[in-house]
C-alpha cells in the first residue's frame, strides 16, 4: 500500500508500495527512524487512517476503504492502543481510567468493572486502583495504559513508543508484560525508534524513506 501526501509535484511517499503480513499471535518491532513512515504505517495497521492506493486486511477484512465510523468501530473491537504519553484522565482513578473505553463497547456496569480489575491485576497494580495518574510513577502510569488496552481483551496489541518516556527498569517491567500477552496469544505490533527494544521482539521489521528495508525472525528469542 501507499500513502502519500500533498500529490503532485511536491508530493511526500509516507509509505511507498508496503507489502507486509502479521500473523495472528506474532510480536513484531517495526522500527524506524523519526521521519522513515513508522507512525503512518502504525496509523493504517491500526485502523486510524487510510492508504492511498492498495489494501489493508485485518483477519481477513479490507479495511482500506471504510468510513470513520466503521473504523472506529473495527478499532473499539479488534485493536488495544498503548502510546507514549499514556493518556490517561487526570481526574480518574485507575480503575475509573481502564473501565472508561468498556462504557463505549457498551459493557454494563458489573461487567466493566470485572474486566477493569482483572486487568489492573494481570499488569501489578491490583493495590493502586483507587490511585490517579498523579499519585503513579510513569511505569505505574503505563501499566494502567496497558490494562486499559487489554481490558476488553482484544486479538491486536498495538504499542507506539510504550517505553518512550520511562527509566530503564520501567521498560523492562513493560516488555515483561508485553510479552506476557504475546505467550497468552496476542498479536503485539511494537513502534519503537530504539534497537534495544525492538530486539526483544521475535520478528523485526525495519522502515527507512517509506520502504520495508528489513525483515527478519530473531533467532536469540528462540523462533528460529
Amino acid at each position: 500500500m501507499c500513502k502519500i501526501y500533498n500529490p503532485g509535484e511536491n508530493e511526500v511517499r509516507a509509505l511507498d508500495h508496503v507489502n507486509l503480513e502479521i500473523n495472528q499471535g506474532e510480536f513484531v518491532a517495526i522500527i524506524g527512524h523519526s521521519g522513515s513512515g513508522k507512525s503512518t504505517l502504525m496509523n493504517m495497521l491500526g485502523c486510524l487512517d487510510v492508504p492511498t492506493s492498495g489494501a489493508y486486511f485485518l483477519n481477513g477484512k479490507d479495511v482500506s476503504a471504510l468510513k470513520d465510523n466503521q473504523l472506529s468501530e473495527i478499532r473499539n473491537q479488534e485493536i488495544g492502543f498503548i502510546f507514549q504519553g499514556f493518556n490517561l484522565i487526570a481526574n480518574l482513578d485507575a480503575l475509573e481510567n481502564v473501565e472508561l473505553p468498556l462504557i463505549y463497547r457498551g459493557i454494563g456496569k458489573g461487567e466493566r468493572r470485572r474486566l477493569a480489575k482483572a486487568a489492573l491485576t494481570k499488569v501489578g497494580l491490583e493495590k493502586r486502583m483507587g490511585h490517579k495518574p498523579s499519585e503513579m510513577s510513569g511505569g505505574q502510569q503505563q501499566r494502567v495504559a496497558i490494562a486499559r488496552a487489554i481490558a476488553a481483551e482484544p486479538p491486536v496489541i498495538l504499542a507506539d513508543e510504550p517505553t518512550g518516556n520511562l527509566d530503564s527498569a520501567s521498560t523492562q517491567e513493560i516488555m515483561e508484560i508485553l510479552k506476557g500477552l504475546h505467550g497468552a496469544g496476542r498479536s503485539v505490533i511494537l513502534i519503537t525508534h530504539d534497537n534495544e527494544i525492538a530486539e526483544q521482539a521475535k520478528r523485526v521489521v525495519r522502515i527507512l524513506d517509506g520502504k520495508i528495508v528489513e525483515d527478519y525472525y530473531n533467532e536469540r528469542n528462540g523462533l528460529l
